[in-house]
């Protein structure tokens, strides 16, 4: 049945989530999912919301969810877009502000899914290499002659390095290219990097995205948002509104409205997992692994004397599930969420053992 598809989707090379087995008495930590559940006042929100309301339509401007957020990061309403997921936030920054006749650069180990915008919208691409140490260089996002781009994006941490670069740096970068849009997607910056939210009023062309499905552990929920000058959210806004108008259900609502009201749980739960992060770094490191910096809530490591496909699988067979990547330089690596401490404790026992056959 291909012989009905349109030459773009011929030419699409999807991206790839993480998977999502059915094991029995599985240690899971290739997604980067919380290990902890969301805000009980988010739960009970969204079921006070299961009514008959849900015949009726959702609030198209979600003005209830902007407000919340706006109070939270000291912004306001208008500077506020939010759609199902950072992901959808994301794609419609590709298609409103990110497509121009220069071409969109971004780092060559990050998220896999802007090679994958690109192709789905026909935007030029250029992958700038990060540093032998895998950090970005700020050096190489500034326009040099007539080397300048159409546009920037990069995650900050890092994905899949997890590796945070620093808010001056961030805003070198911004400064440094007033003419163009530069996109930060913060999808783990709560659990330790800094947001660059606090520099959206000195720089119009600055997007930051965050999303729920981490920190907040409403991965299930689907929402994200992005927060920037007006006039970038009112790009997003017409984009929205010629593909999707009604983008987050009135359950998604409650619940991301009452997680946001609920900042001690938010700062707990991200607590507890860095105090965890901390903890599997240090065991990591004593198994012999070099392990990059992160300010995620998963780490990225590697075993001088052991492949990295191979302690993948040896993991598996343990019912314990990582994330390996196939692409150059980053090969040898395993991206391991964050789980509680008894499931860290489970993987490090296992590599103990693995790395002892």
């Amino acid at each position: 049945m291909s012989r009905f598809w349109s030459a773009v989707v011929h030419g699409l090379t999807p991206y790839v989530p993480g998977e999502q087995p059915k094991l029995d008495n599985l240690v899971k930590l290739n997604t980067n999912e919380h290990p902890y559940g969301p805000s009980p006042r988010a739960l009970e929100a969204i079921r006070a919301a299961t009514s008959d309301g849900l015949r009726l339509y959702p609030d198209p401007n979600s003005d209830a969810l902007k407000s919340a957020l706006a109070r939270r990061h000291g912004v306001q309403p208008q500077q506020i877009f939010v759609g199902n997921g950072s992901d959808e936030v994301l794609a419609h920054a590709f298609m409103a502000l990110l497509k121009h006749e220069r071409a969109l650069w971004f780092p060559d180990i990050t998220y896999s899914f802007y090679p994958v915008y690109c192709g789905l919208y026909g935007i030029a691409q250029r992958t700038i290499p990060l540093a032998d140490d895998f950090s970005i260089r700020v050096e190489d996002y500034l326009p040099q002659g007539d080397e300048r781009p159409g546009a920037i994006i990069f995650p900050n941490p890092n994905a899949p390095t997890g590796m945070p670069l620093a808010l001056v740096d961030v805003e070198r970068i911004v400064a440094g290219n007033p003419d163009v849009v530069v996109v930060v997607d913060e999808a783990y910056v709560d659990f330790g990097g800094e947001s660059a939210i606090t520099l959206i009023d000195r720089h119009p062309n600055l997007l930051v995205t965050h999303t729920f499905s981490k920190s907040r552990s409403l991965a299930g929920l689907r929402v994200g948002y992005a927060v920037g000058h007006v006039d970038l959210i009112e790009g997003l806004e017409r984009v929205k509104d010629s593909f999707n108008s009604y983008p987050l259900d009135r359950l998604a609502t409650a619940g991301a409205v009452a997680s946001v009201a609920d900042e001690a749980h938010f700062q707990d739960s991200c607590a507890k997992v860095i105090a965890t992060r901390e903890k599997l770094v240090a065991s990591m490191q004593a198994l012999g692994f070099e392990v990059l910096p992160s300010a995620a809530n998963f780490i990225f490591a590697r075993h001088p004397g052991r492949d990295g496909a191979e302690l993948t699988a040896e993991l598996r067979k343990r019912a314990i599930i990582v994330r390996h990547f196939k692409a150059a330089r980053i090969d040898q690596f395993m991206r391991i969420t964050i789980g509680t401490d008894e499931q860290c404790g489970i993987l490090v026992d296992a590599l103990r053992d693995i790395l002892g056959r």
